[in-house]
């Protein structure tokens, strides 16, 4: 009977031998390491060097390791004899394999397997630690039949994200894309695009030099290109009788419409859902067992760093709304001292009678002796329990839509003075913390074209910029809002007053001055919107175009996000030609509702917020691993929302290695202190436990997913962060151990090894 090996050699599999037993060498006679690696250039205290280098022996010198570390846990660095028997197991199951016919034989060769698997290890020495090995011929765990099916699926939707990131220039995993291209090409091995190796010299005590004046940006010459829209996606063309077209790649609708069809088939598969559910439960497991075998060693390695801990390492609460960056006490400070020095300034017209502050307040029969906090009436309580409707009403204080409009708006009559104001208050707070920073989301509507360059001007106008600070740009999906109120046609009318503006000011930057220094600081685009209002969540080629869309139904969510995807990528190509910033997608994305919303997500996001649904696909949940999108949850908020705390899948997600970040989403809701980030991390630590480690592992993860300047994550995770596994790696920057890394890395080649290990080679022509 044929064994697993000979099946695999039979079918011309190719085995990628990724082992992770400790990958050690040894002298036999003096027991010394005979690896003479370079180690890492990134500057580490004699301590740290110490402690990766030195084995522990069972009686530990006063000029040796820590006492912390050492007795009871008196445990051999360097056990010798159990590696042997691992390696003597291997040799016996490789001799057990029969070599391959030349009709199947494998195109990768020894030396592509040695590049491959120790990529990293070449220019970085791996840090000691229990590593857990599943050996055998089948370590998948499931038949065969069922691990060649769901490798072809998995590689299927692998590819399709890896194509829409390639069109719209957001990230992808270098060690994913590596795997990938062993699918169909013959030259395994490209070249992959990292900056030369820095060394000490080169890591900067200080951040970037910032310009004295932020808005002092360079003009690019402007261009007489046309921009026009067909089927809601906008075409840019060199001449005004739009026939030389500048080549922009983008899916379109029917290639959406099927890639969708296929996803959705797809996380409904049986075989493949049971797939997915088994590895990432062996994830959970295989996570804990590395815990309680190295959870010590983690410790260890942080205390042997200076200076550095959870307190001083840079962390990015990377979803947070600007009307509600502050928490409650904070506004009602600060609507009291407006009302103490501001009374007589006119700030609305009320049945077209101007009122000043003073007016207002009167005709609410209120005093700044009055209020309070629980009068103000912003916090989400019991009952906005999934009820977003209460929700939304909280943004207006006093239950008053006047103050919203005059203390949380850009666009009032006193032109947002106020809440830039409040907002320059929150980043002082966060520049005199100096570690924590922040991605506000300001609102565009496309209600009107003129709105981006009222959002400009007010920033500017006000000097609304921090070094803590970048923006994100949220589109509320409210076009049957709109409709119902006769403000537009067709849903063409959004994606005009949206993305056309942007267009303009990257044709002709010196005509839209304000806009174009203003987009240097925004990152990207969200979508807004309440996700448990029913819709039909599958489209199809039927659906109308945007044109052609007049009908006061809302467009379903997938509607919205391709529409968004497919400008973005063209506007993405024409900035990126014209040597100007570009843009992500990162909405708001599995909260609520359908499923398939996290199906977009997964084609067409950079990053997502929140991601509760995934819980629930096993299969986009294993996707989200592979292809390590990130996820800003926020659990206070889903707690007062939608999950209750002890439900919140956050804490399996870190573990099973997903990249998640801790988020604040609306501090005037849910937050009483000061530091909300700082009160989001102390709760998720007391609740689930967390260690110091997996707390710094997710400040890191909220740096990476960011969108700082790439010169400011290199200053806030070390210069070689790009790289990956242990290479990019910093301890003295980012707290986090080279073992915690080291692990993450090798689990994830481990798993994208088993899928791709026995898919089929291309048969040569």
């Amino acid at each position: 009977m044929q064994n697993y090996a000979d099946a695999l050699s039979a079918k011309g599999y190719r085995s990628f031998g990724f082992d992770t037993d400790m990958e050690m060498e040894f002298d036999l006679n003096n027991g010394h390491d005979l690896k003479t690696k370079s180690g890492s250039d990134s500057p580490t205290s004699t301590a740290a060097a110490r402690l990766s280098k030195t084995p522990v022996p069972s009686e530990v010198s006063e000029d040796g390791l820590p006492n912390e570390i050492s007795a009871p846990y008196e445990v051999p660095q360097f056990p010798i004899e159990q590696i042997e028997k691992k390696l003597q197991i291997q040799r016996q199951l490789n001799e057990a394999i029969p070599s391959r016919s030349d009709k199947h034989q494998s195109v990768l060769t020894e030396e592509s397997l040695m590049t491959l698997d120790n990529y990293d290890e070449e220019e970085h020495e791996l840090p000691n630690f229990q590593r857990v090995s599943i050996s055998g011929e089948d370590t998948s765990g499931v038949p065969l039949e069922d691990l060649e099916r769901a490798s072809t699926l998995l590689i299927q939707a692998l590819e399709l994200r890896e194509r829409y990131m390639l069109h719209s220039g957001q990230s992808f995993p270098t060690t994913t894309r590596r795997f990938l291209k062993t699918v169909h090409e013959r030259n395994r091995f490209g070249t992959i695009e990292h900056e030369n190796r820095k060394t000490i010299a080169d890591h900067p005590i200080h951040p970037p030099n910032d310009k004295s004046d932020p808005w002092e940006v360079e003009f690019p010459a402007d261009n007489d290109y046309e921009i026009k829209s067909i089927n809601g996606v906008f075409h840019v063309y060199k001449d005004k009788e739009c026939t030389q077209e500048v080549k922009c790649e983008y899916p379109n609708l029917k290639e959406f419409v099927n890639d969708m069809q296929v996803m959705c088939n797809m996380i409904v598969d049986g075989p493949l859902k049971s797939f997915c559910y088994r590895r990432l439960c062996y994830l959970s497991s295989k996570f804990q067992l590395h815990v309680l075998l190295n959870e010590l060693r983690e410790l260890a390695s942080q205390k042997a760093v200076p200076h550095r801990d959870f307190y001083n390492i840079r962390k990015v609460d990377t979803h947070i709304h600007a009307a509600s960056c502050m928490n409650q006490k904070h506004l009602l400070r600060f609507i009291k001292k407006t009302l103490k020095n501001n009374a007589d300034e006119i700030v609305t017209i009320t049945k077209g009678q101007p009122m000043s502050l003073k007016d207002v307040f009167q005709s609410m029969n209120l005093t700044t002796y009055d209020l309070t906090v629980d009068m103000l009436d912003v916090h989400a309580d019991r009952n906005t329990f999934h009820r977003f409707d209460k929700f939304n009403s909280k943004y207006n204080p006093i239950g008053e839509s006047r103050l919203r409009e005059v203390f949380l708006k850009t666009d009032n009559y006193s032109n947002g003075k106020y809440f830039a104001q409040i907002i320059k208050e929150v980043a002082f707070d966060l520049e005199e913390s100096k570690y924590q920073n922040t991605e506000l989301r300001l609102s565009i509507y496309g209600k009107s074209p003129d709105e981006w360059k009222k959002l400009a001007r007010w920033a500017i106008e006000y000097n609304v910029h921090s070094t803590n600070v970048r923006w994100l740009i949220q589109i509320p999906r409210l076009y049957d809002i709109f409709k119902s109120n006769n403000l537009m046609n067709s849903f063409q009318n959004i994606l005009d007053n949206i993305f056309k503006p942007l267009f303009e000011a990257t044709s002709r930057p010196s005509e839209h001055p304000d806009l174009h220094r203003f987009l240097n600081y925004v990152i990207g685009f969200d979508s807004v919107d309440d996700e448990s209002k029913p819709e039909n969540p599958i489209i199809d080629l039927d659906i109308p175009t945007p044109e052609a869309w007049s009908e006061e139904e809302n467009p379903p969510y997938a509607y919205y996000i391709y529409y968004m995807y497919a400008n973005m990528t063209v506007l993405n190509q024409y900035r990126k030609a014209r040597g100007m910033n570009t843009f992500v997608l990162r909405p708001h994305c599995g909260e609520a509702g359908p499923v398939q919303h996290l199906v977009c997500g997964y084609l067409m996001a950079e990053n997502i917020s929140h991601g509760l649904l995934l819980r629930k696909v096993p299969v986009l949940q294993y996707l989200f691993y592979l292809t390590q999108i990130g996820i800003a949850m926020s659990p206070l908020s889903n707690n007062s929302l939608f999950l209750n705390y002890h439900r919140n899948p956050l804490p399996e997600y870190l573990a099973r290695g997903l990249i998640v970040s801790l988020s604040t989403d609306d501090p005037l809701q849910f937050h009483f202190t000061k530091e909300p980030l700082m009160e989001e991390y102390s709760i998720a630590a007391q609740v689930w436990k967390l260690s110091s480690c997996d707390m710094c592992e997710l400040a890191r993860n909220s740096v990476i997913m960011s969108g700082f300047p790439h010169k400011v994550k290199q200053h806030w995770l070390g210069p070689n962060y790009t790289r990956e596994g242990v290479a990019g790696n910093d301890i003295t920057r980012t707290n986090v151990p080279d073992i915690r890394v080291a692990y993450r890395h090798e689990t994830l080649l481990d798993e994208l090894s088993n899928i791709f290990k026995v898919h089929e080679i291309p048969k040569s022509e």
